[in-house]
């Protein structure tokens, strides 16, 4: 695929991100509106009711600080997804969302596991190992960029803080990781130059010797490397 035509803007660039977020904020709104606790719909391992916690988890947060820290950089990153790899920006966001989940279903701790931060671990594994993968320069700067952005995230997928779901970033992490992977011919990819031959080329045969435009046949071309010459000198009377 051509760089021109996948970097070409469409209207999903900034509009699902930016969409995605405001659900969020909206569903936070509601809850402390109207004092309810949604909680109890994040995942719950293990649990057939905690199920339904791989599709709601990611728009429940515990508090503004839990939910601010995720809105910049699921902004940021599904962003840089749907940019550069527009192609399968949602396969990513939607397959990888859930088996996110339900990864975290099977793997974490009992308790309520709620937040984008799964999704944000997701984005931000699929896009630096992409571009890594892909050895695309665009790609590479664009996996630099993330590292220093958010680099530090790495940390959190082990359990160094108590009462966040390392098992959420583990499980969106490792998602991301095998995403990068199986979508590694998707989107923009390393192109490897190929020379065609122009008009100026077939002027010249395979040894460089100049072709008239009038010798067609190879025969004559090898007739012609043969012709010797002789020279007569005559002397001046």
């Amino acid at each position: 695929m051509n760089d021109k035509d996948e970097l070409k803007g469409s209207n999903s660039l900034f509009l699902i991100p930016l969409s995605f977020v405001i659900l969020i904020w909206l569903v936070y709104w509601v809850e402390i509106k109207f004092g309810f606790n949604f909680n109890k719909y994040g995942v719950f391992p293990r649990t057939l009711k905690g199920v339904r916690g791989v599709i709601l988890s990611p728009f429940i947060h515990s508090d503004t600080s839990h939910l601010f820290n995720n809105s910049i950089p699921l902004f940021v990153l599904s962003s840089i997804l749907f940019f550069f790899y527009n192609k399968v920006a949602d396969k990513v966001l939607i397959y990888g969302g859930l088996l996110t989940g339900i990864l975290t279903w099977l793997i974490a701790r009992e308790a309520h596991h709620i937040g984008a931060s799964g999704i944000v671990y997701l984005l931000f594994s699929f896009t630096f190992f992409s571009g890594i993968i892909k050895k695309h320069f665009r790609l590479i700067a664009v996996s630099l960029v993330i590292i220093f952005l958010y680099g530090s995230m790495v940390w959190y997928v082990l359990p160094i803080k108590d009462g966040m779901s390392w098992e959420g970033h583990l499980s969106g992490f490792l998602i991301g990781s095998i995403f990068s992977f199986i979508f590694r011919k998707e989107g923009i990819v390393k192109e490897n130059f190929q020379f065609s031959k122009t008009e100026f080329d077939e002027m010249f045969d395979d040894e460089g010797n100049y072709l008239h435009p009038e010798i067609i046949d190879k025969e004559e071309i090898e007739s012609l490397k043969e012709i010797n010459y002789k020279y007569i000198y005559i002397e001046e009377e």
